[in-house]
Parts: C-alpha cells; structure tokens; sequence
C-alpha cells in the first residue's frame, strides 16, 4: 500500500525532466572537456589554462552529480555537519603536503640525483654543480645531422 506521501515526495525532486537536463549539461560539459585537446583549443601554449578549465569543469560535474543523482540538493542541513569538516581536513592535508613534494629531490645523494625521473629540470649536485645527462634510448637510436 502506497501513502499519499511517497508519491508527492517522488514528484517534488522535480520529476524526470530535471535528471535530462542535467544529463544533457553533463553531456556538453564532457564536450568541453574533450574540446582542450583538440586542435581548435586556443591555449595549447599555455597548458596551465588547459588544467584550470578542466579542473572547473570537472568540479562542475561532480557538483551535478552530486546534487542531483545522489539527491544531496534535496537533503536536510545535516549534510553540511558531514562534508564541511571532511573538506577542512582535505585542504589542510593538501596544504601540509605541498613542502614535502616541493623539496622531495632537496637532499638527493648525489647518486640518486643522477637516476632521477625529472627530465626537464638540469640535475645539480649537492654543491650546485649541473650534472651532464646521457641520452635517452631513442636520442642514441637516432643518427645525428652533420
């Protein structure tokens, strides 16, 4: 036996218009996301531009998923109880991380400077003095042009 209850409940999510419409946004926000790294893409000079637009479009999906197909928009207040002190512990995890990551090759061997993975950046020693890098496989393989 059904109550009367249920079935306004079921119709105050807004019905099954509401979910297309935020399937559709997904859809276009997908689009956008792929839409980077195609050739039409302005900023390929420029990959940081490209992170922060798929960063906002990533956190716009999950905001639309979250709140719809996990019906979070339509819960009490308690949710903040729960998400706000899980978020305040993500950031500040982050944030007491970023030294560690930042210095990690500080005080390489320098041993270990010269088989480390950061191909971009010159290898120092510990007294500042660039270390030489050997070719990469492919770069042996290829003959040079006089």
């Amino acid at each position: 036996m059904s109550t009367p209850n249920a079935h306004d409940d079921h119709h105050s999510h807004g019905g099954i218009g509401k979910y297309l419409l935020v399937f559709l946004a997904l859809c276009v926000l997908t689009t956008l996301s792929f839409f980077t790294y195609s050739r039409f893409w302005p900023f390929h000079d420029t990959p940081a531009v490209g992170w922060v637009f798929m960063m906002a479009v990533s956190c716009t999906k999950a905001m639309l998923v979250i709140s719809f197909f996990m019906h979070l928009i339509w819960e009490a207040n308690w949710k903040y109880v729960l998400t706000v002190p899980a978020s305040l512990m993500s950031v500040f995890l982050v944030v007491a991380l970023v030294p560690d990551v930042g210095q990690r090759s500080r005080y390489y061997a320098e041993e270990r400077t010269l088989y480390a993975s950061d191909i971009e950046a010159p290898h120092h020693t510990p007294t500042g003095e660039e270390i030489p890098q050997e070719p990469s496989s492919e770069e042996a393989d290829t003959p040079s042009r006089p």
